[in-house]
């Protein structure tokens, strides 16, 4: 008895290792139910395979249809899964698709920020243009930014920040068809880039970077890559870097660095990076600019500092700094990060410290000076001050013709100091002055209005065209900017001593009824809300056949 369960328990364990040997672990193979065999098809078999899970709603021939290439049916791929009803499949079940089998189309990048100075040139006709913003990036295409920078976000959401004085090559933009797998393929023949690689599928997605002395090639991770005539080096921050020249590459983790020099390209230097540097508490939320930003200091005490915009991710500013502390400053409403990193002895950078923030500033109401309200000057460049309330404001001054500012006649330059002249001059008359205070390039407070009188006369009302219509004579003349109404006198005789008729009117128009045969004369006067007035314009003849 003792001998025939021996027997029965061996056969069980032979039984479970055959079955073991001949299903492969669940990550890599597909595991379908009904009829499905969980064996490989004789074709293709050196090629590498994707594994596709089945989402809701899915079905196998929709699957097969969206991804795979004409030549390449839902037949195959059922011969190729071992697969006899399709039916039989559902969500969550797995399907094995070799890489060759996909549709491939190149799928643009996009810019997504810029700043300063950054060129794009066509791969198509080699026509150089500026880079702005939402540009499409496509194979072939090169980036060259000078004294700008530039994120650069890839079909798959991975972004590439180039810096300043940096030439980047985009080579291959492919995306197979609707799987979200992607092959890309990038140069950097000088300058940095900052990376961040969402994470790619084994066995069929790739993204590399390529520099004249080495190769980067990456699995979802974030690093930055530098380049020059001495080298590249490169930092990993996340993940891993298959990093080196050309076939040689060595995995580099993250918290190391590695160097390759351009001369031998054999020897790769790999070191552990800097600490990150530990950034003292700060409040998340900045109601007020400048706000100290402070780290405890380590044994080296140069660091390089990085501000992004979280959202778009612009590069803000970059420079090195020494010391441990730093005034944020300059910045509009929104979120950031501030990345840290010393530099080791041979001048690399190390990990970051990251300190996101939010910038939340409030403009506050200026108190207006000078002029006096309902003050009047004799000068027509007249000097405005004012006080500011709030912290890292801008302000500038608004002259209108009306209380409600519908029609803005001069302004200031927006500056962060507290008096300015008017952007014209001013002819004499009635206006209205106000302060406008920025903070954080969206919050905005406004003054009360004030009411100026600036001295002198107005000019004179010259009639420009006088049209004769019938028994009727239409009068039209110039605008004067400052005149609220015009005074129209109408006489017969050129002295104007023996007035007939006199009318205040508000437009720069008006009809007359005269006696046909008989000679008339007419003149107008500019008149302002206050207590200016222009002199008579010169008289004009009218005469009605």
């Amino acid at each position: 008895m003792t001998e025939h369960r021996m027997a029965s328990t061996t056969k069980v364990f032979l039984l479970l290792a055959l079955l073991a040997l001949g299903m492969p672990v669940c990550a890599e193979l597909s595991i379908t139910r009904g009829s499905a065999i969980p064996a490989k098809s004789g074709s293709n078999n050196a090629s590498p395979e994707w594994i596709y899970t089945l989402k809701p709603g899915e079905s196998f021939t929709e699957v097969a249809s969206d991804l795979l290439v004409k030549s390449y049916g839902v037949a195959r791929l059922l011969q190729h899964n071992a697969i006899e009803n399709p039916a039989t499949l559902g969500e969550g079940d797995r399907i094995r698709i070799p890489l060759s089998w996909l549709k491939r189309q190149p799928d643009p990048a996009r810019a997504t920020s810029v700043s300063g100075n950054v060129q794009l040139i066509s791969g198509m006709n080699g026509q150089k243009k500026p880079l702005t913003q939402d540009t499409l990036i496509r194979v072939g295409d090169e980036v060259l930014s000078g004294a700008g920078a530039a994120t650069i976000t890839l079909a798959d959401g991975s972004e590439v920040r180039l810096s300043p004085d940096s030439r980047l090559i985009f080579n291959r933009l492919t995306q197979y068809g609707k799987s979200g797998m992607i092959d890309t393929r990038l140069r950097l023949n000088r300058g940095e880039v900052h990376t961040r690689v969402k994470p790619v599928i084994e066995g069929g997605a790739r993204f590399e970077i390529e520099t004249p002395s080495a190769v980067a090639a990456v699995r979802g991770t974030a690093f930055s890559l530098q380049t020059g005539p001495e080298g590249t080096s490169v930092q990993v921050t996340e993940g891993v870097v298959d990093f080196g020249a050309r076939n040689r590459a060595q995995r580099i983790p993250a918290g190391y660095s590695a160097t390759i020099s351009s001369i031998s390209r054999n020897e790769l230097s790999i070191r552990k990076m800097p600490p990150a540097p530990e950034i003292n508490p700060l409040a998340s939320v900045l109601n007020q600019l400048p706000a100290e930003m402070t780290w405890k200091p380590g044994p080296i005490p140069n660091y390089r500092l990085d501000i992004f915009e979280t959202d778009s991710g612009r590069w803000i500013e970059s420079r090195e700094i020494s010391g441990n502390r730093f005034d944020i400053s300059r910045l509009d409403n929104g979120q950031y990060e501030v990345h840290l990193a010393a530099f080791d002895q041979q001048g690399m950078t190390g990990m970051p410290g990251i300190l996101p923030i939010e910038v939340d500033l409030q403009a506050r109401t200026a108190s207006l000076l000078t002029p006096e309200s309902e003050g009047s000057v004799n000068d027509d460049m007249p000097e405005f001050r004012w006080t500011l309330n709030g912290e890292n404001e801008l302000a500038r001054v608004e002259i209108a013709e009306d209380e409600a500012f519908r029609n803005l006649v001069a302004t200031s330059e927006w500056a962060p100091g507290t008096t300015a002249l008017p952007s014209r001059p001013l002819s004499p008359g009635q206006y209205y002055w106000r302060v406008v205070t920025e903070a954080g390039g969206n919050s905005v407070a406004t003054t009360q209005p004030r009411k100026l009188i600036v001295n002198g006369t107005l000019p004179p009302v010259r009639i420009i065209s006088i049209n004769y219509i019938d028994s009727q004579v239409r009068v039209f003349w110039e605008k004067v900017d400052t005149a609220a109404n015009y005074r129209m006198q109408l006489a017969e005789e050129p002295g104007f001593n023996n007035i007939i008729k006199e009318a205040t009117l508000p437009d720069t128009t008006a009809a007359l009824r005269l006696i046909p045969g008989r000679r008339y004369f007419v003149r107008l006067k500019a008149l302002s809300d206050g207590p200016l007035q222009s002199r008579w314009g010169p008289g004009r003849e009218l005469y009605l056949e």
